[in-house]
């Protein structure tokens, strides 16, 4: 019964559509209209609002710091299963015909929540990629590969296969972005 609960209150948790809801109603646009289509935080600063953007991006992350430390601190054996849900219902939520985010900020959120080493792990080579690259999308692929690699060559971390699902499952949200960077055609990104 726990196990139902929590899976469900996470997903639904993470599939709440702040990208959606905050264009709606400060810049009443449609985000799934404009640029990618994407409901995230990198889309929403392409509306053209940093202020919304920027709180997109920390309400991401801060729905999934709120229901994966929760557990975490509760129960904490069942805190990969509220991670994984929190995931799942932001890229697929149900509110929206499973068509959500690419979850980099939600995945930020639960790196923080499990170890706060791999959370800055990910930032700061986000950072670094970006810098040099200048696209956002290559930054989030590359730090979610870096993550397993990380824990691999630290042997004291555990549930390096929960990091290792996690790489593939953003791998694959981005999988229109990895054609556009083959193909350079994927558009350039500011953040700031």
């Amino acid at each position: 019964m726990e196990l139902i609960l929590i899976t469900t209150i996470s997903y639904l948790m993470g599939s709440i559509p702040f990208g959606l809801i905050l264009t709606k109603i400060f810049l009443k646009k449609d985000i799934r209209n404009v640029g990618s289509g994407n409901i995230g935080a990198t889309n929403v600063l392409r509306a053209g609002n940093k202020v919304i953007g920027y709180s997109t991006l920390i309400l991401d992350v801060s729905k999934a710091v709120i229901p994966v430390l929760y557990i975490k601190i509760i129960y904490p054996e069942l805190v990969f299963v509220s991670s994984l849900s929190v995931f799942i219902g932001h890229v697929f939520p149900i509110w929206l015909k499973f068509k959500g985010g690419k979850g980099v900020a939600t995945y930020v959120g639960i790196l923080f929540c499990l170890n706060f080493m791999l959370g800055l792990v990910f930032i700061f080579s986000w950072l670094i990629i970006f810098f040099i690259s200048k696209y956002s999308s290559l930054g989030s692929i590359l730090s979610s590969l870096i993550i397993p690699v990380f824990i691999f060559l630290n042997s004291n971390y555990e549930n390096e296969y929960f990091f290792i699902i996690m790489f593939v499952l953003i791998l694959y949200t981005h999988r229109e972005n990895v054609k556009r960077l083959i193909n350079k055609e994927e558009s350039k990104s500011k953040i700031y």
